[in-house]
């Protein structure tokens, strides 16, 4: 369960802060949440909640795999069309000006002085507190792999994306392996390599921050979001991963004890 000592922030969730599995995860899109002070980047009211703002259903996978694997989770609170907690401040597509076909009017023209204004608010916190966590855990003698949680749209630019779970991953390929070597219990499941993106894609800034630049063990999932429509389906889909991630973990060598059967059906 979270405590007062999970130290949320405005700008960043932590639950599950001292849980002692041998996971750390990260949602880096959790929220929609454009602060007042943006006065909603200029954006047309229907695009607000739309992908292009968030992940939907991502923060609720995160939450489920938080308890599933006892896992520290920390979540932005801001949507990435503030900041993309992904991308390093130098990059456009941090504070993009447009995603896909939806112009974003607040991102347009932003002068030096206002992008590090943003990092200043929504990246360095985010960076702040993944960093704490991992330190607090170095301190318990605890191990630590990386699993970063997002979701991506059914089709992208008119087309269909037939794969349903994309397990991604940058230089270090040792828990996607491990997970791919598993596919084969969600046989139902299109499960891809590096699919819908891939690091060309720009999107693995977190797991070479966090995961590669501390000698972590990573992988980044994906999941198509038609597949998170509610609740019961986030804890569902988190049910599925997990019987990718359990053993995945044990093939590394941790000390993970499994907590449920994760047989093939």
């Amino acid at each position: 369960m979270s405590s007062a000592s999970d130290a949320s922030s405005p700008s960043v969730e932590i639950r599950h802060r001292h849980g002692h599995g041998p996971v750390v995860i990260l949602c880096e899109h959790a929220s929609h949440h454009i602060p007042a002070r943006y006065r909603g980047l200029g954006l047309d009211p229907a695009h607000r909640r739309s992908h292009a703002a968030w992940d939907p259903g991502a923060r609720g996978v995160a939450l489920s795999l938080s308890e599933r694997l006892d896992a520290p989770l920390i979540a932005s609170r801001i949507s990435r069309l503030v900041y993309d907690c992904n991308r390093p401040p130098e990059a456009e597509s941090a504070m993009p000006a447009r995603v896909e076909v939806i112009d974003v009017p607040g991102n347009r023209g932003l002068d030096a002085a206002q992008r590090e204004a943003r990092v200043e608010a929504v990246y360095r916190p985010f960076c702040a507190a993944v960093t704490e966590v991992l330190a607090e855990r170095r301190a318990r003698a605890l191990p630590s792999v990386l699993i970063t949680i997002h979701s991506f749209t059914p089709s992208f630019h008119g087309e269909r994306r037939e794969v349903e779970i994309g397990i991604l991953h940058d230089a270090d390929r040792r828990l996607a392996d491990a997970m791919l070597a598993e596919a084969h219990r969600l046989p139902r499941r299109c499960i891809r390599r590096n699919d819908p993106y891939g690091p060309e894609d720009g999107v693995t800034h977190s797991l070479k921050l966090h995961g590669i630049g501390q000698g972590l063990a990573n992988v980044m999932i994906e999941v198509r979001n038609d597949l998170l429509a509610t609740a019961e389906a986030q804890r569902a889909l988190a049910g599925e991963l997990y019987r990718l991630i359990a053993p995945a973990l044990a093939s590394l060598g941790t000390e993970f004890r499994l907590g449920e059967d994760v047989s093939d059906a």
